[in-house]
């Protein structure tokens, strides 16, 4: 364990910071907003401002019951404040994600030493689900970042007595039920609740959750909206946000997100690329992690979030970052136990060869025959398209840059854990300015600017056929996902428009179709 620099001054602090909101915060706005999920998070936070309505959401002008209110209302501050585009819709989440890194880092730091705090922070900001989540217009990176601070708080309070950190995990549980609902109190209360069984502390548990004064804030900061939403939409609410968007995910599949079993041990390995030496050398540490107490709390958090939603009927990747906190602190922690540089970097370089050859694979799908979808295809054939200036270029120099640092790692006394590090930062760079901007004007580009050229006609718009609510943010105008009638303007995917209707072809790009109805 390092010993050193346990405390932080102020700008160790910042420069900790910093690190993540760099990476979170370049290039945000570079790739269209995607479909189906960011789409519709930026519509409805769009549709605020076109309804005069803050305490609903409304997507295509039809309520919306996915999530509580507190994204929107983030997502609509930077809209008033820079305008409706992808940088103010994803900026809640850049922030979120890069104060959930800095929690972890902060926490790491101040218990196991300054290079496990700076490495934990570095590990959360350079994993793959992280990175997505953060840079994602939706409500995940928010509600990780409370879900990181209240049960960073809860261990803070278990561990000495002190009353203001629970009272703070009481704030963070109440902000994290208005972002996404129960989850927010079933994860800290059955990771805590778990903890103290196995520490024989179960009437310290009961002393904290059932606190007064915390029962007072969490109350304060959750009733007001939620009894404005039962008053507002009555028993729709109920059956809309209860029971379909909580009850209904966890007891069965919900819109066809269902795994088996063993989902989130696929998933979760994936979610943590590139640090999978060092996730297979905390697993092993596990038996002796479980003797100390400060371990033994980080591996239950993850256990019980991996658990819970393995039984749970609608599986989703983004679920297994609940329970990913902790381990960016243990693998930081069991930093030393990877040694050999080139054994860690070996995923780093296999995603780096995979970016490099995604154009020529994506472009290679359609002579295959890896994809049968005739929109699918026609998206694929704008490949050369939608490679941006210098992909290759960049690519090829990181990977280039990464193969010279291991090669020297060895004569600069480099640690494996520092080279992977700084190999990582540069692969999400990579991935920012280059790979997401091309995977999203492949998939996206032709719905953006089908919604642009939209803007010329005054004719009401709806999605024919195509659930695509990206298209009304670009559009800047409600479509419903109904049959068009004449004189309407649809957007539609070629492989949907029926081979008899009678239409004028106003734009097409790829295998979106934007049309007059005759």
């Amino acid at each position: 364990m390092d010993q050193t620099g346990n405390s932080l001054s102020s700008s160790a602090r910042w420069l900790l910071f910093l690190l993540p909101a760099v990476l979170f915060l370049m290039n945000l706005g570079g790739a269209p907003l995607f479909d189906v999920d960011e789409g519709a998070f930026s519509e409805a936070t769009r549709e605020m401002f076109v309804r005069h309505d803050f305490l609903s959401t409304w997507l295509n002008g039809a309520p919306r019951f996915d999530k509580p209110i507190l994204i929107y209302w983030c997502q609509a501050v930077f809209v008033w404040l820079f305008g409706p585009n992808e940088w103010s819709f994803r900026l809640p989440s850049a922030l979120a994600a890069s104060g959930w890194c800095y929690a972890v880092g902060l926490f790491a730091w101040q218990r196991f030493g300054r290079t496990a705090g700076i490495l934990a922070c570095g590990i959360a900001a350079t994993s793959l689900g992280v990175h997505v989540i953060g840079r994602a217009a939706t409500a995940d990176a928010l509600l990780n970042m409370l879900l990181a601070l209240a049960l960073l708080d809860g261990w803070r309070h278990l561990e000495s007595g002190q009353r203001t950190p629970l009272l703070r995990s009481y704030v963070w549980i109440g902000l994290g039920v208005l972002t996404k609902g129960p989850i927010a109190l079933l994860v800290p209360g059955a990771t805590t609740l778990i903890y103290c069984l196995t520490a024989h502390r179960f009437k310290d548990w009961l002393r904290s959750v059932f606190n007064p004064l915390g029962w007072v804030i969490l109350l304060a900061i959750t009733v007001p909206w939620y009894a404005a939403a039962l008053a507002i939409h009555g028993q729709d609410f109920i059956n809309g946000f209860i029971l379909k968007h909580n009850v209904q995910r966890f007891s069965g599949s919900l819109e066809g997100h269902s795994g088996s079993m063993f989902y989130y041990v696929l998933m979760i390995p994936a979610l943590l690329l590139p640090w999978l030496s060092w996730l297979i050398a905390a697993v092993r540490q596990l038996p002796a992690d479980w003797k100390l107490p400060e371990r033994r709390f980080l591996w239950l958090w993850f256990l019980f979030v991996t658990v819970f939603f393995s039984l749970s009927g609608t599986k989703l990747p983004h679920y297994a970052l609940y329970g990913c906190t902790p381990l960016f602190a243990l693998l930081a922690i069991h930093r030393e136990r990877v040694t050999n540089v080139w054994l860690a970097a070996a995923p780093l370089l296999v995603l780096l060869a995979f970016f490099l050859a995604l154009p020529a694979l994506a472009a290679y799908a359609t002579p295959a025959g890896w994809v049968k979808n005739a929109y699918y295809l026609a998206q694929l054939e704008r490949v050369q398209a939608a490679i941006p200036h210098g992909y290759y270029v960049f690519t090829a120099l990181v990977l280039t840059a990464a193969l010279v640092l291991l090669l020297r790692a060895g004569k600069l006394q480099m640690p494996a854990w520092c080279a992977s590090l700084g190999i990582a930062c540069a692969t999400t760079v990579l991935l920012a300015v280059s790979v997401a901007p091309f995977v999203g004007d492949l998939l996206q580009g032709p719905v953006k600017r089908a919604g642009l050229a939209a803007r010329q006609y005054a004719e009401p718009t709806v999605l024919w056929n195509f659930h695509a609510p990206s298209f009304s943010v670009y559009r800047q105008q409600v479509s419903p996902t109904v049959q068009a009638q004449p004189g309407q303007i649809a957007l539609t995917r070629v492989d949907r428009l029926p081979a008899d209707a009678n239409v004028d072809v106003l734009y097409k790009e790829g295998g979106v179709v934007l049309v007059k109805v005759k």
